[in-house]
């Protein structure tokens, strides 16, 4: 049996919305355990013996959240040549834009030298008052599914051993 780490922050429930429907479109792939863990919980351990990765961040002042950040600054060097050639996938909340987010744990990914799977997948909530940025989000059912897709498609391939 494969395993699929699924790490997110959500700091408005966007992102864990995100990552709850890729967890569920994973899931449906029988071969496959589906980890899903907030960015507080997941430490090095999870990363060393999950088989692919799923991360699930917003885009905080055109970057990673700060949670997601401390993911990887812990788990970093712990695992730094000891997961290369697994592969993952990414997922971003944003307001407006999202790629900066994206390059950033594109970024980080490369360092560890996995394998990316699919392009980031960036839903874009156009938030752009504080009062909209802050408020609670609930995602359209198009971007949900997209999100499910998305699980699916990593869950499938890693049962498969595509990737």
């Amino acid at each position: 049996m494969k395993t699929l780490l699924i790490v997110h922050h959500s700091i408005t429930g966007g992102t864990r919305q995100m990552a709850g429907a890729a967890a569920a479109g994973a899931r449906t792939e029988p071969t496959v355990q589906v980890r899903w863990l907030h960015a507080r919980q997941a430490g090095p351990d999870d990363v060393l013996a999950a088989d692919g990765y799923l991360f699930a961040t917003p885009e905080n002042l055109a970057a990673i959240s700060g949670l997601m950040k401390d993911f990887f600054d812990r788990c970093y060097y712990p695992a730094l040549g000891r997961i290369e050639g697994r592969p993952y996938a990414a997922m971003v909340c944003a307001g407006s834009d999202g790629s900066s987010a994206a390059r950033q744990i594109e970024r980080i990914a490369t360092g560890w030298r996995l394998k990316q799977a699919a392009p980031p997948l960036i839903v874009c909530t156009h938030a752009q008052t504080p009062e909209a940025i802050l408020a609670p989000k609930v995602l359209a059912p198009e971007d949900l599914a997209r999100c499910r897709e998305l699980g699916q498609a990593l869950a499938v391939g890693l049962g498969m051993g595509v990737f």
